[in-house]
């Protein structure tokens, strides 16, 4: 499993009963997360006086959050040369996931040993972790997702890196049609990463579906990497799919053109104080 170090503005404070306390920057959160089925106590009793904010999920779907103390409603947290801005979103999210820096530790890495131009494209891209973490290295970066809120939000994150003029596309658009587009036009790129969801919709309604279209969008992909490519990382939070069936997608999709290494595993987050790890999320890489 790949864990997170030295991110000196997040750190998983403590896990139970389907909750974990989390700092991000200077600002504690209480989230719920399914994978917590152990009973360390009642967290929100624990730690009342350190909480500064709660999400609370409804019986109906979706929920609220419940601000205990003045909370910013965007701050910045950094980790080593990026920076990102924290929102308090719908459905409990934050706009980050810092278990990804792992990953973000991976590109950098290989794009900074790879000692030549590297393009990149990034699908699903979200709020653009992953941009950051490529441009911060000199990488040009293709940036794709279906929603103008995440791409505007990307945009801040960019900015707030200081990386306002680096060389970044932002592209709104269902990205099977995209990368359809992409093929046709000749280009190509030396590493691809994504971050599919389980369902989706896109810029024009259309429907994602990650066991009938993963495959179908990684043997499309394969056509847009170059002849050299660096890596092609798919990261996934789908409940129930296993990190082997990412790798497994790999094998015959990029594996049955280039040459390399095809891994997969998890990513996961140390508990502050504790043996224990909270996993969150699998990973399949090919890299060359």
């Amino acid at each position: 499993m790949n864990l997170i170090q030295n991110f000196e503005d997040y750190e998983l404070l403590a896990c139970s009963r389907g909750q974990k306390l989390e700092r991000w920057g200077k600002v504690i959160l209480l989230r719920p997360d399914p994978q917590i089925i152990w009973d360390n106590g009642n967290l929100e009793k624990i730690y009342k006086d350190q909480i500064d904010a709660i999400y609370h999920r409804s019986n109906k779907g979706g929920g609220h959050w419940e601000n205990l103390h003045d909370t910013p409603e965007s701050w910045p947290i950094h980790y080593k040369n990026l920076t990102f801005l924290i929102r308090q979103m719908g459905f409990k999210h934050t706009g980050l996931f810092p278990e990804q820096a792992s990953n973000w530790d991976y590109m950098m890495n290989k794009i900074e040993q790879s000692k030549r131009p590297i393009s990149v494209l990034n699908l699903f891209a979200y709020t653009g972790g992953a941009t950051v973490a490529c441009l911060s290295k000199g990488a040009n970066v293709v940036h794709v997702d279906s929603s103008k809120g995440m791409v505007a939000w990307a945009k801040e994150n960019v900015k707030a890196s200081g990386l306002e003029k680096a060389p970044v596309r932002f592209i709104v658009d269902d990205v099977l049609k995209f990368v359809e587009r992409e093929i046709r036009r000749g280009h190509k790129y030396d590493a691809i990463i994504m971050d599919p969801p389980s369902y989706g919709r896109g810029a024009n309604g259309e429907v994602w579906d990650i066991e009938q279209d993963l495959f179908k969008l990684l043997n499309s992909c394969v056509h847009l990497l170059s002849e050299d490519p660096l890596f092609v990382l798919i990261n996934s939070y789908t409940t129930g799919l296993s990190s082997k069936v990412l790798e497994n997608v790999l094998k015959l999709t990029i594996g049955k053109k280039y040459q390399g290494n095809i891994t997969s595993g998890e990513v996961g987050i140390p508990i502050k104080d504790s043996e224990i790890i909270l996993p969150c999320g699998i990973y399949g890489r090919y890299e060359k």
